[in-house]
């Protein structure tokens, strides 16, 4: 082990998770502005705005995240445009976080009842007050528990930043085996500091899930 103590190594590996934290928290943040867009064009009543988001959902789900990084990081490069690691890292992971939230939500504005639709309707409301007072506050409360689940798959999702060059957790791994020799200590910390940073988020996902099931069958 030389020179590096149990405690260099774990330093190194937690002033990377903060990295790892704030790409989790923009990518989001992001996605969530981006999502909420797309969820809006996946409902909307212009049927070619529908495809365009169903075909922009398709091609994000449809391709692996690493090939999208890849995309973001050379591609622009093509065109003589320099990316940092980070803003490419920053916008394919908005980008992929948005195609799936897009998705999410618009499964649970589709779960809210069709009468809740007739009955707004029926007190003469417009679309957009239909949304905003009745469907939206009742989605969600239906969209919290999925979205928070699906927040675990970004924090892991920034994993693959690693291979365009980014420094978070898993690249500062790799960075700090290649000097200490000590694989298993080094990726055994980086497993653990992923499990607490996933663990609370997956827990809190179904404590919300139960809280809306019991809810639900009080009504």
């Amino acid at each position: 082990m030389g020179q590096f103590t149990f405690f260099d190594i774990l330093r190194n590996l937690l002033i990377a998770t903060q990295w790892t934290v704030i790409l989790s928290l923009v990518s989001f943040v992001g996605g969530g502005i981006v999502g909420g867009l797309v969820l809006f064009a996946r409902i909307s009543q212009s049927g070619w705005l529908r495809n365009l988001a169903r075909g922009y959902i398709e091609l994000l789900q449809g391709t692996p995240l690493l090939m999208q990084l890849f995309l973001a990081f050379f591609g622009l490069a093509l065109f003589g445009v320099a990316v940092p690691a980070w803003l490419a890292a920053g916008l394919a992971l908005i980008l992929w976080t948005a195609a799936f939230l897009g998705e999410i939500w618009r499964g649970c504005v589709e779960a809210v009842p069709r009468g809740q639709w007739e009955a707004s309707s029926s007190l003469g409301m417009g679309y957009l007050q239909q949304m905003r007072y009745v469907i939206l506050p009742q989605a969600l409360r239906v969209a919290i528990p999925p979205t928070v689940g699906f927040s675990v798959q970004v924090v892991k999702g920034t994993a693959l930043t690693s291979i365009i060059g980014f420094i978070e957790l898993t690249r500062a791994g790799t960075v700090v085996t290649n000097a200490t020799y000590q694989p298993f200590l080094v990726y055994g910390l980086v497993a653990l500091i992923y499990f607490c940073l996933c663990w609370p988020l997956s827990k809190a996902s179904q404590v919300l899930e139960r809280k809306l099931n019991v809810a639900h069958s009080h009504h």
